[in-house]
């Protein structure tokens, strides 16, 4: 694990949403894909995929962890891993069916 990871990791995964059009995410390792209507995001929780309508990155901090998004939200939903395969493979199969 190099610093920065090992850095993230230490922080808390938190989510706070304000009237579904703001939504700010704690504890991001990475992005993983995102468009106007998906966000695939990996926290140190997991898997996370948000869903809405007009959804834009307002703000990006790879130090801290931290993820602002803004548009409509209307799901917000963990994606746990079953079985031995690579979680990667797997999700992206699922998410692009």
């Amino acid at each position: 694990m190099d610093k920065q990871e090992n850095s993230i990791s230490s922080y808390n995964h938190g989510i706070s949403l304000l009237e579904r059009k703001n939504l700010v995410v704690t504890g991001v390792k990475k992005i993983e894909n995102f468009d106007s209507e998906q966000f695939l995001l990996e926290t140190i929780m997991g898997f996370m995929i948000v869903k809405g309508e007009g959804l834009e990155l307002v703000k990006l901090d790879t130090l801290q962890g931290n993820v602002s998004i803004k548009g409509l939200i209307h799901s917000i939903q963990y994606v746990e891993e079953k079985g031995k395969k690579s979680k990667e493979e797997s999700i992206f199969n699922r998410l692009f069916k």
